[in-house]
């Protein structure tokens, strides 16, 4: 009797106690580890890298044809007129709305919701993008003159050509970026941000095989056919993973559940939110139409740089931390101090790589835009010329590059209208501070009015600082005090400070040598000062890259020294 009561109450409490731990994994988050988030983010950086070099590469060859010149302003307003359909559907308002619910589904292993819902926004998608891109084709006359209304003659004619061909493209990129809300959700994150590389590849083909038998008009119109294609190709790049992933993929229309209404209600708050930044660039593009040839071309230009470091170091962290803070299932205060922790790890981590970045376009922007872009029609003083422009927009690289985090976390908390708020009063202060940069103060200072492009860029990364700070503040009441500390943030720009006057030693030596020679030699000086003082002032994430590095030094030597006794 006795034994048997031993044994069942020995039953009932190891019951308890399973019952206790399956209770306790429902409850708690579902914290996927720093390690792992690293890992995904290096996946991403990985991914925008590649995509990014293709991307240089296509803009280098670009620069060889077309300089600064006319056509070269054509394209360039019109490739951002088409090109707010892949902004305002595509990776900004799809993957805020679609990623937290669809990761969320995946962690309550509710695969056949999320396959229902992934189809369901698919087909909605696709049919608000035929519509849209009909209209845009429709209405290119009017949305032309709206942008770009400094244009005039052949200029302005070439501009609406191509805003017809390229509408069809920008719809099937927005389409692409339903693809990489179902990879990154599933955590493949490589693929979804290499994609991109196909689409650059298809530019350079078409720059390389027609420039030179065509003018400069007829290229612009050959390299947009181009552009067509490798939208088609990148889509058809990510489709067959989707859809493997999916298992079961079907046609859905209307909002069959409640998950689809809830992607579609906070869908509507982010297009506005998304077309409210979007309002932000056009209004560059509108101003600089305004000042004489050239200077919207290096606008272009200049931004091709500055968004590498937003890339690869803000979007590549926010885009590993959004599915992870998306599926985090437990109580709300436990949320808070889950994304607190994740939050304030992820700024420094982004801040040790984007204040180098920010300092080297301050100190080194011609060496860096003559080594991309100078050759052909492009020529040193175009390289000053876009270093003036990068250095504005180094002013708020920073604030920008961190406000992506900020905004991941909010869209984690299933808020879209908080960021949209300080996203409108960001645009108002850039279109009022940027009308009198651009337009104003170079009169009064008796300055070339082509200079005035400097002061949109730097109008906006003082605007940027002003948006990141209303984040900032806005969410401590919801997760705590977040943010870069003082001295953290010192150590950097101090080591970024010294590492910029040692590379200006080879850039003052190297005058006359090959752009990129010349660059080699001074950012790969400048890189290893930046290392060497972050490691000197004892900074905790140069402390973590090191020992990464020679983690995997020894594992790669461990492995060579175990092949020949396996074999």
């Amino acid at each position: 009797m006795t034994m048997w009561y031993h044994l069942t109450h020995t039953r009932h409490r190891s019951k308890e106690r399973s019952d206790a731990r399956i209770t306790e994994e429902k409850t708690r988050p579902v914290q996927e580890s720093r390690t792992e988030t690293n890992h995904h983010a290096a996946l991403v950086a990985s991914g925008i890298l590649l995509s990014r070099i293709a991307g240089l590469l296509r803009d280098r060859v670009f620069a060889y044809y077309f300089g600064s010149s006319d056509a070269a302003d054509a394209f360039r307003a019109a490739f951002r007129i088409p090109n707010l359909l892949q902004n305002l559907f595509g990776e900004g308002a799809l993957s805020a709305s679609f990623i937290p619910v669809y990761a969320n589904l995946l962690a309550r292993k509710a695969e056949d919701e999320a396959d229902n819902v992934a189809c369901a926004v698919f087909c909605l998608l696709t049919m608000a993008m035929s519509c849209l891109v009909l209209i845009g084709i429709l209405a290119t006359p009017l949305l032309t003159s709206v942008v770009a209304p400094g244009f005039s003659g052949a200029k302005l004619h070439l501009t609406i050509s191509l805003v017809r061909i390229l509408f069809p493209g920008a719809g099937l990129l927005a389409i692409s970026a339903w693809c990489l809300g179902i990879l990154n959700s599933h955590r493949r994150f490589f693929i979804s941000y290499s994609a991109p590389v196909a689409w650059n590849v298809m530019m350079i083909i078409s720059l390389i095989g027609f420039g030179g038998r065509l003018d400069q008009f007829a290229l612009t119109k050959v390299l947009a056919w181009g552009s067509v294609a490798g939208s088609a190709l990148q889509l058809g790049v990510q489709l067959p993973l989707v859809l493997r992933l999916i298992h079961r993929f079907r046609l859905v229309i209307g909002l069959a559940t409640e998950s689809v209404r809830t992607v579609v209600r906070s869908f509507a708050p982010m297009l506005v939110s998304r077309g409210v930044v979007q309002i932000s660039a056009y209004i560059d593009t509108l101003l600089a139409s305004f000042l004489p040839t050239g200077a919207l071309a290096a606008l272009v230009y200049a931004q091709t740089l500055y968004t590498l470091p937003v890339s690869l170091f803000g979007m590549s962290v926010s885009a590993a931390e959004l599915p992870a803070l998306s599926s985090a299932l437990c109580e709300a205060h436990e949320v808070s101090a889950y994304l607190q922790g994740r939050l304030n790890a992820a700024l420094r981590q982004i801040a040790f790589f984007v204040v180098p970045s920010a300092m080297g376009f301050l100190a080194l922007g011609d060496v860096i835009a003559g080594a991309i872009y100078q050759t052909g029609r492009f020529g040193h003083r175009d390289s000053v010329y876009v270093w003036a422009i990068l250095a504005g927009s180094a002013i708020g690289l920073l604030a920008t590059t961190l406000g992506r985090l900020y905004a991941s976390a909010y869209y984690a908390l299933r808020d879209t209208r908080t960021p949209l708020r300080f996203a409108a009063l960001r645009v108002l202060l850039t279109a009022v501070l940027g009308y009198i940069a651009a337009l104003r103060v170079p009169h009064f200072l008796g300055l070339d009015p082509r200079w005035g492009v400097v002061g949109l860029t730097a109008s906006a990364g003082l605007a940027g600082w002003l948006e990141l700070a209303l984040l900032r503040n806005a969410l401590k009441s919801r997760v705590g005090k977040t943010g870069l500390s003082v001295s953290f943030t010192g150590k950097l720009w101090i080591a970024a400070a010294i590492a910029a006057a040692a590379g200006w030693g080879p850039k003052l030596m190297m005058q006359w040598n090959h752009p990129i020679t010349r660059a080699i030699a001074c950012l790969g000086l400048y890189g290893l000062v930046y290392f060497a003082m972050t490691a000197v002032l004892r900074v905790p994430e140069m402390g973590g890259l090191i020992k990464k590095v020679t983690g995997w030094a020894r594992a790669h030597a461990s492995a060579k020294r175990a092949g020949p006794h396996r074999d």
